[in-house]
């Protein structure tokens, strides 16, 4: 009787499957899509590549809904999926705040100062990437200009869309080097020009990711 029940007890453990973990499975679904509103690097902590975003005004979440999520996808899908974390900056974004000196809202350049910062001393070996559309753009240049010599030399690339400063900062974020930036200003977009009138040049910079993309790849590569 004993040995029936022995065998029949190792019939079950071999009929039973082994639990196999699944957490890299779960990491990578958790950083595959970037939607409207990303805290990777608040949550999972240091990655070969962090990218940090600040979307344009009044637009939705930390990211945006236009050219913050196909950007930081398109990084991911160069990269590798779990080697990024996207961080979108958490700012109210308000259309009043682009008429402050500098061009951005205050709280927002903080926000974004204090992750340059963070990045740079908590993940030593990382790369960093900065985008910004709109407003969004004139913090990354407000933000960066700042920075101390060892955290721009950690900022590999930095990307804006329809650039509020553009005119203001000469084409380029001050007290950072041009190699490392690009500025990206449709033909007509009035913003680029030093006003804030917003007309359809200004709503359309989806279509240019994939410049933007190339351009930060290949900084991700060198």
């Amino acid at each position: 009787m004993k040995s029936f029940v022995a065998l029949s007890l190792a019939a079950l453990a071999l009929a039973t499957p082994i639990p196999v973990s699944n957490e890299p499975a779960i990491l990578a679904e958790r950083q595959t899509q970037t939607g409207i509103t990303s805290t990777e690097f608040t949550r999972l902590g240091c990655r070969p590549v962090i990218f940090l975003f600040a979307r344009g005004s009044t637009e939705v979440g930390n990211m945006g809904s236009t050219v913050g999520p196909p950007t930081s996808n398109g990084i991911k899908a160069a990269q590798g999926v779990t080697n990024v974390v996207t961080e979108g900056i958490d700012y109210p974004a308000l259309l009043s705040t682009n008429f402050l000196p500098g061009g951005a809202d205050l709280g927002g350049i903080s926000e974004m100062k204090r992750l340059l910062n963070k990045a740079a001393t908590d993940c030593p070996k990382s790369k960093i990437v900065v985008a910004g559309y709109s407003q969004g753009a004139a913090l990354v240049h407000r933000a960066v200009e700042d920075m101390s010599e060892a955290v721009k030399n950690k900022i590999v690339a930095a990307v804006t869309y329809g650039d509020t400063q553009r005119l203001q900062d000469g084409g380029r974020i001050p007290n950072f080097p041009e190699s490392k930036t690009l500025v990206i200003c449709n033909t007509g977009d009035l913003v680029c020009l030093g006003q804030l009138t917003i007309l359809a040049p200004h709503l359309d910079y989806e279509r240019r990711v994939p410049e933007a993309l190339a351009f930060i790849n290949a900084k991700l590569a060198a």
